[in-house]
């Protein structure tokens, strides 16, 4: 299986930045603790929601992750780049993903994608708060103890929604319905402005040629 850009980055932004506009409303910017805000109409539920809902949730949650990693690196001398752990990262997903059946390089693509929206998440939040030192975090997480192993496990539940959903990114209506998806993921997950860049980011690879 040989991944394959649905559409350019920016025309998926474009489509997801619109339906997530659509769902947030006047809804304020995400936080990892806040709860998503009540859907009032089941019938709005529906049209937002799509096959590769499940997909798309992971890459929001692994978004939000960003910030306690931004958090954990800010001001340190810890790089947002860190390519050996990119590296590891991704051979293992290759391993783990040729176990599953899957083609191990369309599969990396995806990840490959997630670290660079995580990384823009990071490199905005760190221009955020050099603007607005009030908005600085105030305490560090642990990575290696926190926030890395959320990290490692929603790589594996990632994996197995790859895995789920492998015919369903095959289809020619994939980019739509992702971007469908996207923006309902958005909405749940009280996505801001930073994140929906991010989550653009997040999607090119997703779906792919048969």
């Amino acid at each position: 299986m040989r991944a394959q850009r649905p559409r350019s980055t920016l025309t998926l932004l474009g489509t997801l930045t619109t339906a997530a506009a659509l769902a947030l409303g006047t809804a304020g910017p995400a936080t990892a603790a806040e709860p998503p805000v009540p859907v009032r109409h089941a019938a709005a539920a529906h049209r937002l929601t799509s096959d590769l809902t499940p997909v798309t949730g992971l890459l929001a949650q692994r978004l939000l992750l960003a910030d306690k990693v931004a958090a954990a690196k800010y001001g340190t001398d810890t790089p947002i780049d860190d390519p050996e752990r990119e590296a590891r990262i991704l051979d293992d997903v290759r391993t783990r993903a040729a176990g599953l059946g899957l083609d191990p390089d369309a599969v990396a693509a995806v990840f490959r994608d997630q670290i660079e929206a995580n990384k823009l998440v990071q490199r905005g939040l760190y221009a955020r708060w050099e603007a607005n030192p009030g908005e600085r975090p105030t305490e560090r997480p642990d990575l290696a103890k926190e926030v890395r192993p959320a990290l490692d496990r929603i790589t594996t539940q990632l994996l197995a929604a790859l895995d789920d959903t492998e015919r369903a990114r095959t289809l020619p209506s994939c980019g739509h319905r992702l971007a469908t998806a996207a923006g309902w993921s958005a909405y749940t997950h009280r996505l801001d402005g930073l994140h929906l860049k991010g989550l653009g980011r997040a999607l090119p690879s997703v779906c792919a040629a048969p």
